[in-house]
């Protein structure tokens, strides 16, 4: 068969456009990212409770003798928590469950003559209640010397522990029912991608090149704003994208999960006076600043040794759940549609001082900048301004009196979807504070370089963070260069935590006068900084400068 000039023009065409339809299955374009239906159903829950349960230093001292799992998951209703996150292992290797896989765990204490399982009491709880179950499990682990993201100190011993580690998950995904979320804090090296498949593929997945949810980058609980829900692809893959990383037009979808203590002082019970319950003020600004502005919010409970959920505790989470109940429960009025105006009519005059607005997100987020408004009298007037919308954004302002409202959008990717905008006049009870008190983040210096430090080879630097870094969040290093000194060569910078080289949490950010760096912290230890590999640039003889470290604003 021949074909004219023409008719092979548009083959040619039609084939190319075949191929690009191929390549570009699966993978959004820019500014096109959508969740699956999973992370969108997820993202729905909006509120999850998470708990460390500490156990005692010594095996034959564990004894939660008044362990009561169905107090903990009704705490979690109390709440408002849609799902439940429980550490079966935290880093020191302690395993909560039946498991011959370590010789500390709960098998080998005189609790319930070494026969108890604190996660299937919990799963069964859950279970029971209706309350969606997940579990984190520690990629560090002391018994088997693992550092942050499971790294062990020669291939021999990290050998063994992967094969541990994939045991270990693999027990815990397939004797509790279905689980809806899976913690790697700090990710891990060890091989899981073909167990989530195989026992949870619709689980959300913290952290690893398998993630499908991403930390917001502090233990604070808050998310910055705007937090868009996509990060670019390279970033995806670190495994450890956190806020910092969103992009209105990012490649992959990845929603912020934002966990924080609810004592100020440490994740696991303690009776140490300084470990104080947060009040409710703080609470709730905590919610304004992490499902307010589209995040997750996970938010830690301690039982006590004995398996009990302190009283104080509990009230506060039942304070916490009725506080946002009353404020957003029930809206005055809502509505929903598309296009760049969507206006709500409230029939007449009426007081409001909160407006819920959220995307269609299963379509991708679109909105890039909008303007609320209210009517009054015979003109519209600004009542807020602002970006991102995503899954929720809940927007307060003065007390104002109107009989219209409506979402004015600015700028768009596209058609703008909106699946709700509503309505409150939820006037906030005794609050004092609208924001998070935070420490000023001042720039530190961690080591000075002269003459003598560097030379014309390449040379090993190890610089301490321990005392300078006290939180779990991205930090930024910068090598300055002192005046008339060339900017130092860095062959490679590493996270060094408890003695063991950690590759994967630095990233380079830009060349020139100043060397920055950004270091991503996840977990707080005895000891742990970064290792540089220097020289001077160009055998400058007087080689010398500064580094200093600040905490990375989101």
């Amino acid at each position: 068969m021949k074909f004219s000039p023409r008719s092979k023009t548009i083959l040619r065409a039609l084939a190319v456009s075949a191929l690009l339809s191929i390549v570009l299955r699966g993978v959004a374009l820019a500014g096109d990212a959508r969740p699956t239906p999973e992370q969108a159903a997820w993202q729905d829950h909006e509120i999850g409770m998470f708990v460390h349960f500490a156990h005692a230093t010594k095996l034959e001292e564990v004894n939660p003798a008044k362990l009561n799992t169905d107090q903990w998951v009704s705490t979690a209703e109390a709440m408002g928590a849609k799902y439940f996150m429980f550490v079966a292992k935290h880093e020191d290797g302690f395993c909560w469950w039946q498991t011959d896989t370590s010789p500390y765990s709960v098998k080998h204490t005189p609790w319930r003559d070494g026969k108890g399982d604190v996660v299937k009491e919990i799963s069964d709880s859950c279970r029971k209640r209706g309350m969606k179950f997940g579990i984190y499990l520690s990629p560090g682990d002391g018994v088997y010397h693992a550092a942050v993201h499971g790294v062990c100190k020669t291939p021999a011993e990290q050998e063994v522990y992967n094969k541990v580690y994939r045991v270990q998950l693999t027990e815990l995904l397939t004797r509790y029912g279905e689980i809806c979320e899976v913690w790697f804090d700090g990710s891990t090296v060890a091989d899981v991608g073909d167990i989530l498949k195989q026992h949870c593929p619709k689980a959300m997945v913290f952290q690893t090149t398998h993630a499908t949810i991403r930390w917001v980058g502090t233990e604070r609980g808050v998310a910055p704003y705007p937090a868009w829900n996509a990060v670019p692809l390279a970033r995806a893959k670190t495994g450890i994208s956190t806020a910092a990383d969103g992009r209105p037009d990012g490649d992959v979808w990845l929603p912020n999960e934002c966990d924080t203590r609810t004592r100020v002082g440490a994740w696991f019970w303690s009776p140490d006076p300084k470990n104080r319950l947060k009040t409710l003020d703080e609470l709730i600004t905590i919610y304004y600043q992490s499902v307010g502005r589209g995040a997750q919010l996970l938010l830690n409970i301690g039982p006590d040794p004995a398996g009990l959920i302190p009283d104080d505790d509990v009230q506060r989470m039942c304070e916490f759940g009725a506080e946002v109940r009353r404020r957003f429960g029930k809206s005055l009025a809502e509505t929903s549609g598309k296009g760049d105006m969507v206006e709500l009519d409230l029939k007449h005059l009426t007081r409001i001082e909160h407006v819920i607005t959220m995307e269609q997100i299963l379509e991708g987020e679109r909105v890039r900048e909008y303007v609320l408004e209210g009517f009054a009298g015979d003109a519209w007037k600004d009542l807020c301004k602002g970006t991102a919308i995503g899954h929720k954004r809940i927007d307060r302002f003065a007390p104002v009196e109107v009989s219209k409202v409506r979402l004015r959008v600015v700028k768009s990717s596209a058609e703008p979807l909106i699946r709700k905008l509503a309505v409150f006049a939820s006037t906030a009870v005794g609050e004092k504070s609208a924001e998070v008190s935070q420490k000023d983040e001042v720039s530190v210096k961690v080591w000075q370089w002269s003459p003598s430090d560097v030379g014309s080879e390449w040379k090993t630097v190890d610089i301490d963070l321990t005392q300078q870094c006290e939180d779990a969040c991205p930090y930024q290093i910068d090598f300055h260069a002192a005046a008339g000194s060339k900017p130092l060569e860095i062959q490679s910078l590493n996270l060094v935590y408890e003695g063991t080289l950690v590759p994967g949490f630095v990233q380079r950010a830009s060349r020139g006068d100043v060397e920055r760096y950004y270091v991503t912290i996840t977990a707080l230890g005895k000891s742990f900084g970064v290792r540089a590999v220097v020289r001077a640039a160009d055998g400058d003889k007087n080689s010398q400068g500064t580094v200093t470290v600040v905490r990375r604003p989101l």
